[in-house]
Formats: structure tokens, sequence, C-alpha cells
């Protein structure tokens, strides 16, 4: 059985995964009048995003190996 990804493919959607995460942590942090309304926990929402952005690092180095 194939896997219906590609390395590639899986690489692109967690940079962007990781970019999104990271952007929505920021400015959750950034503006007051949101995250009062919204309760997310923003530490852990900036490392998970931190976390996808090391398993893109790892799938790039997986693509020069």
């Amino acid at each position: 059985m194939n896997f219906p990804l590609t390395l590639t493919e899986i690489s692109v959607w967690l940079a962007v995964i990781a970019i999104v995460i990271l952007v929505t942590s920021v400015f959750l942090g950034v503006s007051p009048e949101y995250s009062s309304k919204i309760h997310v926990d923003k530490t852990r929402l900036g490392i998970v995003g931190i976390g996808c952005g090391i398993a893109f690092l790892a799938t790039i180095a997986l693509r020069f190996i």
C-alpha cells in the first residue's frame, strides 16, 4: 500500500500549519480585546507552533539524507 502523501507535501503542510499557529499566538498576545473573548493558552499554542516548525525542519533534513 502506498502512502498518499509525499515527503514534500508533508513538509509544506507542516510549514503552513507552523506559520498559522505562531501568527495566531502572537496576535492573541498583542490584542487584549480578542484574548479576553477567546480562552486559549497562548504559551501552549506557541509551543505547538514551534513543535510543528521543528517537525518541518526534520522533514527538510530527511530530504537531504
